[in-house]
């Protein structure tokens, strides 16, 4: 940032966090500044009005001397030129980062509903026997043809009546989704023979030693489905001689490819200690540079003892997965040694969040500059909220962490611990590391949390708004007291419901719905919540869907409707949490009921999820219904005899069972609850 400015318009022109790091400087405190209006006014009323700058950075203490943890090999290849056009210094301004955001968001609002397919996007017909075919269904729900589509980007899908498998893509898609079929194909006569002709650029052939074959394999091979699973990868045993090592074929992204093949190495090496250091140079330098980015790479530590490496791992490795989730590289811990790979930015990350991490065994950990960082956000706590926001044992904060996949902890600088001041008492500065959106999510539900318990510290003076910006940014809603009720559900079973469906940030602080995401998310969320208040008061009006791309429309017979939604809408909540999706009925511009499909995710037609899955639910309960109906009329035209008063007593009592049966639905299998909604 240039000189401090001088006018109200040069204020505007700063993004907020420019104006807060400004603020800073100046030692204005920037609590209860939720949006950069706030932020402009409070500058404006310090830099314009001649209020006094306060010491700024001064006394401040020193940086801490490097934690134990500082003993990293590093990667040291030279960024290739593409990185060196990305990269930007911490000095520059954000405006231009806001720019391209906006650019983005524009180019994301003018984009079809359906993008326009490349060039050589074509489709390819299989002719397949019997036998592949129960191949390619293998799995629950048919997830081996799940996993082919996953893992080669292509659509696949298999007609299983004409057995015919159609495959749609551009020419590499194609050719990987038929190479990927072919070996699973012919993975039920033995191991599978792979050529060097298999190696598109997605393959990375791992030697596993004889010993230990069957537990990398796991029962049934359930512990390769569990990794192909976790990092999107197709993975085959390709030798036929068991008495000799066997080689492991990884298909995938290099980043999947890595993320297997350390997941692996991890599992071998707990059997077989030392075996890492047998292939480290040759892992070490596998795929260098080939990412998006040009540098590609991976860093090692050793751990010096078990103590840290426990530390390091976490209950159920859930410190390692935070880690790796915040900064988007790969974290895995091969015996004792730490192995990170990823670009040159997400390895840097990784040393930093795990050099504060064992900081924090050490005492309070101040992260300096961290105004400048693009990673960060700090949100002032109340000092009467932090055991609340923290819980016992830092378990509350643990589940924020897990639940976004960020890095989160209290920073203090020096002695300065409670004495910060704020509304109601003394406030202490909780740093939040990792995506923007992440951060934003788990910023949002600490806010929700303090308002619980300090009403109106976020909240005083705040309206509804609606962004203009086309990027990610914060809409926010005001709510009455019964709308906030109906809008929250069960456990926050609603509003978790219409977040997943919008793909939006969704959060209740206090009375304000705050929505956060991309225009198209923040427009979809809004409307679902709008449509959700309108319900209470009777029929929606949509008269016309044709034109969206997250909707599909399913016509139901009227003698099923009653049996589709359940006892109060039961049966559609049920359909709702197993696909993620929201569903009600609306009437159309005739004023005719139809059942509408809300959600961002298609699915497929026999994946889990997504709006595929909800219709099939719909229909399997339709057909049902008129199967049931159907078998009753068959009945009563078969029994032409005069019913005794016997007979006519069972059937009534008959007729009054099926009839509860009808209208009652079972009970809501899981309630998901969470502490705070």
């Amino acid at each position: 940032m240039g000189s401090t400015p001088r006018t109200v318009e040069e204020l505007e022109a700063l993004s907020a966090g420019e104006l807060r790091r400004l603020l800073g400087r100046e030692g204005v405190s920037s609590v209860g500044c939720l949006e950069k209006a706030d932020f402009v006014k409070l500058a404006a009323k310090t830099l314009l009005a001649g209020g006094e700058p306060g010491a700024g950075g001064a006394g401040r203490a020193p940086s801490r001397s490097p934690s134990i943890r500082s003993d990293w090999s590093q990667d040291q290849e030279k960024p290739k030129p593409v990185e060196a056009e990305r990269s930007r210094s911490r000095s520059r301004s954000r405006g231009n980062k806001d720019s391209r955001s906006a650019s983005r968001g524009r180019a994301e609002e003018r984009s079809p509903s359906k993008p326009k397919k490349p060039a050589d996007w074509s489709v390819d017909t299989v002719k397949i026997s019997a036998d592949d075919a129960a191949a390619l269904t293998f799995g629950a729900g048919g997830r081996t043809t799940e996993r082919i589509a996953r893992v080669s980007e292509a659509e696949v899908e298999l007609m299983d009546k004409e057995l015919v498998l159609e495959i749609r893509g551009t020419v590499i898609q194609r050719r990987r989704a038929r190479k990927y079929a072919g070996i699973v194909m012919k993975q039920r006569m033995g191991p599978h023979l792979v050529t060097d002709d298999f190696d598109d650029g997605d393959l990375t052939v791992l030697s596993v030693p004889p010993d230990v074959v069957g537990y990398v394999q796991g029962q049934g091979g359930s512990v390769l489905r569990s990794i192909e699973e976790e990092w999107g990868t197709l993975m085959v045993f390709i030798d036929t001689d068991l008495s000799r090592a066997q080689r492991l074929a990884i298909f995938g992204s290099v980043k999947g490819r890595r993320g297997s093949e350390l997941k692996v190495l991890s599992a071998v090496e707990t059997k077989m200690n030392g075996y890492f250091h047998q292939v480290r140079e040759e892992i070490l330098n596998r795929d260098k540079g080939k990412d998006p980015s040009g540098t590609w790479g991976t860093d090692t530590m050793t751990f010096k003892d078990e103590g840290e490496i426990s530390y390091a791992l976490g209950k159920q490795g859930g410190t390692r997965k935070k880690l790796e989730r915040s900064t988007g590289g790969i974290v895995q811990y091969v015996g004792m040694v730490a192995v990170v790979s990823g670009s040159k930015m997400e390895r840097g990350r990784v040393r930093e969040y795990m050099k504060w991490l064992f900081q924090q065994l050490e005492g309070p950990v101040f992260v300096d500059g961290w105004e400048e960082r693009e990673d960060c956000t700090v949100v002032d706590i109340p000092s009467d909220c932090i055991g609340y926001i923290t819980g016992n044992r830092r378990a509350t904060l643990g589940a924020m962490e897990e639940e976004w996949g960020t890095l989160m902890f209290f920073m203090s600088e020096g002695d300065e611990r409670g004495s910060r001041g704020g509304r109601g008492g003394g406030t202490e500065r909780l740093a939040i590391f990792g995506p923007d959106r992440a951060r934003r999510g788990s910023e949002l539900k600490v806010m929700s949390g303090i308002e619980t318990k300090s009403p109106g510290f976020f909240t005083r003076g705040v309206r509804d708004k609606v962004s203009s910006m086309k990027g990610f940014d914060t809409d926010r809603m005001i709510l009455r007291d019964d709308e906030l009720s109906y809008a929250l559900g069960k456990d926050g079973a609603t509003r978790k419901k219409l977040e997943q469906a919008s793909g939006c940030i969704l959060q209740y602080v206090g009375h304000v719905a705050f929505i956060a995401g991309t225009r198209k998310e923040r427009r979809r969320c809004r409307e679902f919540v709008n449509w959700l208040l309108q319900q209470r008061r009777g029929s929606v009006t949509i008269p016309d869907v044709s034109r969206r791309d997250d909707v599909t429309e399913v016509r139901i017979p009227d003698n099923c409707k009653g049996w589709v939604t359940g006892n109060r809408g039961s049966e559609l909540r049920r359909m709702e949490q197993e696909s993620g999706t929201y569903i009600f009925i609306a009437l159309d511009s005739r004023g005719e009921e139809r059942l509408l499909i809300f959600g961002t995710a298609a699915g497929t037609k026999t994946g889990m999820g997504g709006r595929l899955h909800a219709e099939r639910l719909v229909n399997e309960m339709v057909q049902n219904k008129l199967r049931d109906d159907d078998f009753r009329r068959a009945r009563g035209r078969s029994d032409s005899r005069p019913p005794s008063p016997a007979r006519r007593r069972v059937r009534s009592s008959s007729r009054r069972r099926s009839t509860s049966r009808e209208w009652r639905s079972p009970p809501r299998r899981e309630r998901e609850g969470s502490r705070w909604d």
